[in-house]
């Protein structure tokens, strides 16, 4: 496939339009500002924000032939990924000089908006544009590959990046193509705690909060069975950038009773379609119940997945019989722009199902390979690392910290490429897995030595076409630099220095870099921490050096190759797989047989049909980027019965997530949301003018899913002491309120949560500020979050270890209060979240502090 990209053309583009940096970086553009297409995702401070392009042969072709001129501002491959990305009315777009991929007559573009009445299954199914399929018709994507240049041609001025990912450390230099991490800079959050918690050095922005990064986000519509387990996952560092809802077809369609069609749309060329249709359980108010189950692939890597309640399809037919709706009526009612008629009936072939589970999960691996280089005391240069003959005691050491020497020959698992029968590429090498990964390294020292070759290209063989290599440096080795590898190859490079090697203080730190177009990825480098414990560092590199590999995927080069790829397939189901049947046969035959009767009208969806649904529903709206200086984003709230979150629809990348069990509360307005999380952090959203009604569902969605309740504004008095006549504990709950005190009438209760005091959040406050604001405050006015009927306060489900502790170290009432609220709390829980298994680990730790603080 790499040959495809060895063409070499002449730049025909112009040059870039002066102060276009400034153009890009413009904060305050007007809605109606069109602006050049967006970056590559990246953390808060402006990471992979290309603004310029170097002189490549990057170029726009038409199948006719003809070329289009480029304002050189980006490829046009970055132009097609980052097609719906604008306002919710579309005006962000590239304007018709761009000459993006869209083309020049196309300037009006508008994103491809899904029905509220899909439920969808994952999160990257919540951006499926059909608008972007259509857009990349007619174009033929070329990347051109230089071989005298290190990399591609890369969107982004040398001065890119976050804070400090073009600065020196003892471990890593910097390099124009590459940027840095070094520590202390999460991932890019818009919640109000990140932006409080970076103006506070907080690094990450969690302060402790348990919760999954957003890019290991994925699928939305988990089970029961998942849920109560979720915070077991949380102890193990996430896997990201992994398209988990891929296995959608093979875990709901293969095996079972569905359709596949497959067809060529004169917009949106060849594609896919599976639908299945499946009968719900029972409830007490509704029976009979179904649902389609829908995937919609064209030549965009994003993938339409879900489902749609039958009750939600207007329809000719009856909902809830044993016949079933006409697919017909249920494709337009999600997707009405593709043309039904061009679908086919795909032949019911084993080929069939073979081709579309390898269409539908080529992005999908769980084998990894990853190089390993010895950098010695004095060395950073290529041909030093790769000279090195044999492994020295300290790197001995983190090899066996890392994974296990195994025999080659008679090996039987992943081997990367390893020759199992002759001992050609070595004896011995190194292998582990992780979380079901397979990971084997290929270490410089166990591949085959050659004297008389400077160069070692036996060794070179393997790991300069690694994507990853970990770079081990030994106490007085030189800093590293890109600059010093000469590979098209090598995308990330992670840096490990050993401090006090083969000795009881033995420790580690880490630092990584990588190619400008790929993603960030975690687990985030602790700020100015070394590692000591064995196992720790273990599960953070291996994370670390997985979610290198599959951030790498998604650069330039990788994303276009695997369109190249999916291109094909669906080209060749449409050619060759497909029977003569239409899709709209079945209700063709239904007219014929009622053409003496009256054309039968189609019956109404019931409406909030798909408000009880497990997976996400999606809608569109402006957010509030606290990261980001609070200017708003255009996103796609999702909400599922397990989590809620925001993608950005510029970068296509999860900013937000929290799971439904941690929802405490809400303040709606009519065009805008707050939503209360954890210990009181919030986002905050916004709906444009004439959609007052999509406040009202989300809010509906809420109350069906979580354990909040809408907050309550007041206005709190002081008695003739000065006293307001309540206590507040560490977490910002009412301890006890006076009896018919000023704060008794205004409607304060125990067990309330305050979330903002005089304008304050009071999230961001420690314990003793809190008290200060409410005793020094003339006017005390607070909003609060009321606790159940009971008394007990609201909770979240995932309560970090070290708040517990914080509770229980500091008197017995406070952990009698504690235990208290988490057991009225456990019956307010919903039946579709159920995080027993969450209490029965809260209560139990209660249990375990409660013995060693040797409390009776």
């Amino acid at each position: 496939m790499l040959s495809q990209f060895h063409q070499e053309r002449p730049d025909q583009r112009s040059s870039a339009p002066i102060r276009l940096g400034e153009l890009l970086r413009a904060p305050d553009s007007p809605p109606s500002a069109p602006l050049p297409s967006a970056p590559s995702p990246g953390p808060p401070g402006g990471d992979d924000r290309g603004t310029g392009r170097k002189d490549g042969a990057e170029r726009v072709r038409k199948k006719s032939g003809g070329t289009e001129l480029s304002l050189g501002t980006s490829s046009l491959f970055r132009k097609l990924k980052s097609s719906s990305r604008g306002e919710l009315d579309g005006g962000k777009g590239e304007n018709s000089e761009d000459g993006g991929g869209r083309g020049l007559a196309d300037a009006s573009y508008k994103p491809w908006v899904c029905p509220k009445s899909f439920v969808h299954f994952d999160a990257q199914s919540i951006l499926f544009d059909l608008h972007e399929a259509a857009a990349q018709r007619g174009y033929d994507l070329t990347l051109s590959y230089d071989p005298s240049s290190m990399t591609p041609s890369l969107g982004m001025d040398a001065l890119d990046g976050p804070p400090g990912a073009h600065s020196s450390s003892p471990l890593l230099l910097c390099c124009p193509h590459f940027l840095n991490e070094t520590g202390g800079h999460g991932e890019r959050n818009i919640s109000f705690l990140s932006s409080s918690a970076e103006r506070d050095g907080g690094g990450d922005g969690t302060r402790g909060w348990l919760r999954r990064s957003n890019a290991s986000v994925s699928v939305l519509e988990v089970p029961i069975e998942q849920q109560v387990t979720r915070l077991d996952r949380l102890k193990l560092y996430g896997i990201e950038h992994v398209d988990l809802g891929a296995r959608y077809y093979r875990d709901y369609f293969h095996g079972k009773e569905h359709s596949n069609y497959f067809g060529a749309d004169d917009k949106m060329g060849a594609v896919a379609v599976s639908i299945r249709r499946e009968k719900l359980e029972d409830t007490k108010d509704l029976k009979d119940q179904y649902q389609y189950r829908l995937i919609v692939r064209t030549s965009e890597l994003v993938t339409l997945r879900g489902s749609i309640l039958e009750d939600a399809v207007a329809s000719t037919g009856r909902h809830g019989t044993v016949r079933g709706l006409p697919l017909k009526e249920v494709l337009e009612q999600v997707v009405p722009e593709l043309s039904v008629s061009c679908l086919r009936l795909a032949l019911s072939t084993p080929k069939v199902t073979e081709q579309l589970l390898k269409l539908d999960e080529q992005g999908l691996s769980q084998k990894h390979k990853v190089g390993v280089l010895l950098c010695r005391a004095g060395q950073s240069t290529e041909e030093e690392m790769y000279n090195n003959e044999e492994a020295s005691p300290a790197f001995s050491a983190f090899l066996e910290l890392l994974g296990e020497q195994v025999l080659l020959k008679g090996f039987t698992k992943y081997a990367a490429q390893l020759d199992t029968k002759t001992d050609s590429t070595g004896t011995h090498s190194l292998y582990t897995t992780y979380q079901g990964y397979e990971v084997m390294f290929h270490v410089s020292t166990m591949l085959p030595y050659m004297p008389n070759n400077p160069q070692q290209l036996l060794r070179k063989r393997h790991i300069g076409n690694d994507i990853v290599t970990i770079i081990f440096q030994e106490p007085g080795a030189m800093p590293f630099t890109p600059q010093n590898i000469r590979s098209h190859f090598q995308h990330v490079f992670v840096i490990v220095r050993v401090h006090n090697p083969c000795s009881e203080g033995t420790c580690y730190s880490v630092a990584v870099t990588r190619m400008k177009d790929v993603p960030p990825f975690g687990p985030p480098i602790p700020s100015g921490v070394t590692f000591r414990d064995p196992e720790t560092f273990r599960n953070f590199l291996l994370a670390k050096v997985i979610n290198a590999e599959t951030a790498a995927h998604k650069s330039e080069k990788f994303h276009t190759m695997a369109t190249r790829t999916r291109q094909e397939y669906l080209r060749d189901l449409a050619e060759n797989y497909v029977s003569s049947t239409p899709l709209d046969s079945a209700g063709k035959l239904n007219n014929l047989i009622s053409l003496a009767s009256k054309k039968r009208e189609r019956s109404k969806a019931r409406e909030g049909a798909e408000l009880g649904a497990a997976g996400a529903i999606a809608w569109r709206v402006q957010a509030q980027d606290f990261s980001g200086g609070g200017t708003e984003l255009p996103c796609a709230l999702g909400l599922s019965a397990e989590y809620v979150l925001l993608t950005d629809c510029s970068t296509k990348e999860v900013v937000f997530n929290c799971f439904c069990a941690d929802v405490i509360g809400w303040t709606p307005e009519r065009l805008t949301l707050k939503i209360f999380y954890g210990r009181g952090d919030h986002i905050a959203v916004r709906v444009p003018e004439g959609f007052a009604q999509d406040i009202r569902e989300v809010v509906q969605r809420l109350k069906s899913l979580t354990v909040g309740c809408e907050t309550v504004e007041m206005t709190l008095r002081r008695n003739g002491l000065g006293q307001l006549g309540f206590h507040v504990r560490l977490d910002g709950t009412v301890a006890e309120v006076e009896e018919y005190g000023f704060a008794w009438q205004a409607g304060l209760r125990q067990g309330s949560r305050l979330v903002e005091i005089c304008k304050v959040a009071a999230v961001t406050l420690t314990h003793e500020q809190m008290i200060d604001l409410l005793r020094t405050s003339v006017t005390v006015k607070v909003i609060i979050i009321p606790p159940y009927e009971e008394g007990g306060p609201r909770r979240c489900c995932c309560i970090p270890l070290i708040s517990r502790s914080l509770f229980l170290s500091r008197s017995l009432s406070l952990f009698l209060s504690l235990s208290l609220s988490l057991s009225l709390s456990l019956t307010h829980l919903p039946l579709c979240a159920r995080p027993t298994d969450c209490m029965r680990l809260r209560l139990g730790f209660c249990r375990e502090k409660k013995k060693k603080d040797g409390m009776k």
